[in-house]
């Protein structure tokens, strides 16, 4: 995705997702299936091994939000999506 080519990406509900800007800054704008409710929200945390995302920065400026986020292993059964086929 660039300025260039305008492109986006369609996130579907409850996926989890992260970016990583490589420029000197970005404009992130995205829609919500329904109105925002905190009480809804939740977080993975972004640094976690267990999902072994190669991250291209190394020392990235994460939000304190995103920085307390449980790991996968730490976020219980219930609150995980269930996808099927």
């Amino acid at each position: 995705m660039s300025p260039l080519n305008k492109r986006q990406i369609y996130i579907p509900e409850g996926f989890a997702h992260g970016f990583c800007v490589l420029s000197n800054g970005a404009d992130v704008l995205y829609k919500c299936a329904d109105l925002y409710a905190p009480e809804d929200e939740y977080g993975l945390l972004w640094s976690d091994p267990i999902i072994e995302i190669d991250w291209p920065v190394s020392s990235p400026i994460v939000s304190e939000k995103d920085s307390k986020s449980p790991a996968l292993d730490q976020i219980a059964e219930e609150l995980l999506p269930v996808y099927t086929i």
